[in-house]
């Protein structure tokens, strides 16, 4: 019995696993396509709600939102089955993706220097994913877990707002980022506890308090990461983005949720450094992406000046 206890772990964690794959690939197509949206609905400079505003009046941008909804989709199917860890790390590959999708869109090539960053995340992440064994914790958090949770995460995302109305520019973009990117770190956690009530029926999944949660954190993380796109350049906003939510995901599943790593104690350095070496990968691989999207706006915005 234990053996098939843990064959069916087993399977369960590789299935999460392949759907937190295809989720970042389609939460990638639609990042590239909300990153082209938010530079392109406006000239003018605009506040965060008007320029969300305006992108729901924007047809490319509710073309990156469905395809990006499939790619959440897919991520609800994964955290019903794995780990937030797990899903968490599996979703940054989002940026592998993002990569050839995003150059083929501006008409650029993938240079080396990127594809050596995205063998050293993939082979982090591969760590991680082995040598790490997250392992599940409940489903969904207390209320008082909860509640010291959003005192702490509250203000400090209120002083990043504020702070931001005040400081232009790359310092602007990225407190906008760190805001965007803790929302939807915690919209993976929300999302888990949303994924345990489904099997109940829908009656009892609109009576779970996560189910709102869940579509508030969204919208406000929607409307934030478009606004850091806007604020300053994609270099500052995208690599912050991207470090943050898997971070934010993975601390607030071991907090609230209970969830562990346990790669043994000769594991614990081989994980340290794989978890070093993904965040330095993702960063230098979403500044990379960043700098060819804005260098790419940069063009075309030439060659429209010149027709």
């Amino acid at each position: 019995m234990d053996a098939i206890g843990m064959n069916l772990v087993v399977d369960r964690a590789d299935i999460a696993a392949l759907l937190a794959l295809a989720a970042a690939f389609f939460i990638a197509i639609g990042d590239v396509i909300h990153q082209r949206s938010a530079h392109d609905v406006t000239d003018e400079p605009v506040g965060h709600l008007t320029l969300f505003l305006r992108l729901l009046r924007d047809r490319q941008w509710w073309l990156g939102s469905g395809v990006s909804a499939a790619g959440f989709g897919c991520q609800a199917a994964a955290l019903g089955l794995g780990s937030v860890l797990l899903v968490q790390a599996v979703m940054v590959t989002s940026l592998l993706f993002a990569l050839p999708i995003s150059a083929r869109a501006t008409g650029r090539s993938v240079t080396r220097f990127q594809w050596t960053w995205a063998a050293l995340l993939a082979v982090a992440i591969g760590v991680i994913v082995t040598i790490g064994n997250p392992t599940e914790g409940q489903s969904r958090g207390d209320v008082q877990t909860w509640s010291i949770v959003l005192a702490v995460m509250v203000p400090a995302m209120v002083v990043c707002v504020v702070a931001a109305r005040f400081l232009h520019g790359s310092t602007g973009a990225v407190l906008l980022a760190l805001v965007s990117g803790a929302l939807w770190g915690a919209f993976a956690v929300l999302l888990k506890g949303v994924m345990d009530r489904l099997d109940d029926g829908l009656l009892e999944l609109l009576k779970t308090p996560e189910t709102y949660a869940a579509v508030v954190v969204a919208v406000l993380g929607t409307a934030w990461q478009q606004s850091a796109f806007r604020a300053g350049a994609l270099t500052a906003s995208l690599p912050t983005m991207t470090v943050t939510e898997p971070v934010v995901g993975s601390v607030l599943g071991v907090v609230i949720l209970g969830e562990a790593l346990r790669p043994g104690e000769a594991g614990w350095v081989t994980l340290s450094i794989a978890f070093t070496v993904m965040v330095i990968a993702t960063a230098a691989l979403a500044r990379g992406e960043a700098v060819n999207t804005q260098a790419a706006g940069l063009a075309g915005s030439g060659g429209a000046g010149a027709d």
